[in-house]
């Protein structure tokens, strides 16, 4: 990311600071700052920032990635899903004078049907590696902009950060952004590193663990790399009965092929399904984004669970991560509170038998745009959650 040696003095807008005759994009000037030049003389000079709906993949992909705030949910593709949330995909960045992005952000565009009203969201958004730059500035004043002109009532974030960030908690409330109890993406994940050998890694892990990996090669588990509808339709076949025993939410078969048109250009998606006697007793899908990796989805059979192929499967994911040069293993969610009876417990369980440690993202913030519907769509959630512990 592009930085400066010495601070800005001063940052102005061209115009009224919220649109320009340029298509919308916003321009702004960082005033004057100085930089040491030959001979310890300084040279002045005048450097732009625009703020504009970015269009291009691989530039996106490449600031994200390369970002401390990388995360799959803020890459291009992943804005490609947006039609299967029901939302619509927006990606607004700041570049600066040389063309070079400076922030970023993902934003998708949708609607609360009790309220009739838009809203957006940032899904691990915004990605900057300076929360209290002018270019973050830039960013959400453009973003509002085009909050007014889709009458979106609020802006939430819920930025790839660890929790008690003091920079970006003290940039979001700078710029107007409340805390809320309220998150969209579950906050607390599970991590593993995976820049040991993997000798190492397999030895970080509880006894048990190994010994079921090694339990499902010697019962004649196989692991394999999916490839093709075919192989995609059995994972799905799998992951529907995984649904009704487990009871959660899956989308429909389309979502999950696009997720691996998307991503396998640059082998960036992994379908792996194990299988014993030559029929698919579980698999996984594996994504990888920059230096991270993330288990995606997972689904098991009813029959055949004795043999641990789960186990095995999560192996042969961080040895594909390990091997494309990923640092990160990300297992994903696990409760918010880790005690024994909370939701997710089971899951967690699992993940962390394979070593690793938590990882507990920065709090939700919302940026109001409309306080009397924001106001109403906090009552809404808090009747929501009234009903949830009730039940």
């Amino acid at each position: 990311m592009p930085t400066m040696n010495e601070p800005a003095k001063r940052v102005h807008s061209r115009g009224d600071g919220l649109s320009s005759p340029w298509g919308g994009a916003l321009f702004f000037a960082l005033g004057w700052g100085t930089r040491p030049g030959v001979g310890h003389s300084r040279q002045k000079e005048n450097i732009f920032m625009e703020a504009r709906i970015i269009t291009d993949r691989q530039q996106w992909n490449d600031f994200v990635a390369a970002s401390e705030c990388c995360n799959i949910t803020q890459s291009f593709e992943w804005g490609e899903l947006a039609p299967h949330l029901g939302a619509e995909a927006m990606y607004a960045g700041v570049v600066d004078d040389q063309g070079k992005l400076c922030a970023a952000m993902l934003v998708l565009i949708s609607t609360i049907p009790m309220l009739r009203r838009t809203y957006f969201y940032a899904p691990r958004g915004p990605v900057s590696d300076e929360p209290d730059a002018p270019a973050m500035t830039a960013l959400l004043n453009f973003v509002k902009a085009e909050a007014h002109r889709h009458r979106a009532f609020m802006l939430k974030v819920e930025p790839s950060v660890a929790d008690g960030d003091v920079r970006w908690l003290t940039a979001l409330q700078k710029r107007g952004f409340r805390p809320t109890p309220y998150a969209s993406h579950v906050r607390h994940e599970w991590v593993l590193d995976l820049r040991p050998d993997e000798k190492a890694l397999l030895a970080g892990m509880k006894e048990k663990w190994r010994y079921n990996i090694r339990l499902a090669g010697r019962k004649g588990v196989t692991v394999r790399r999916g490839e093709g509808q075919a192989d995609l339709d059995t994972f799905y076949r799998i992951y529907q009965t995984t649904s009704e025993r487990d009871q959660f939410f899956i989308h429909n078969k389309t979502h999950y092929e696009d997720v691996m048109r998307l991503y396998s250009e640059g082998d960036r998606a992994a379908l792996l399904l194990a299988e014993y006697e030559g029929e698919a007793i579980a698999g996984i899908i594996v994504l990888r984004f920059g230096r991270w990796s993330w288990y995606m989805y997972g689904a098991s059979a009813n029959e055949q669970r004795n043999l641990m192929p789960n186990h095995l499967l999560q192996w042969n994911g961080m040895q594909w991560a390990k091997a494309r040069g990923c640092w990160y293993y990300n297992f994903r969610g696990i409760p918010d509170v880790l005690e024994e009876g909370q939701e997710l417990w089971g899951v967690y369980i699992f993940k962390r038998g394979f070593g690793g440690y938590a990882l507990r993202f920065l709090e939700t913030h919302d940026l109001v745009y409309q306080p009397l519907v924001y106001g109403a769509y906090r009552r809404l959630l808090d009747v929501k959650r009234w009903r949830d512990a009730r039940a």
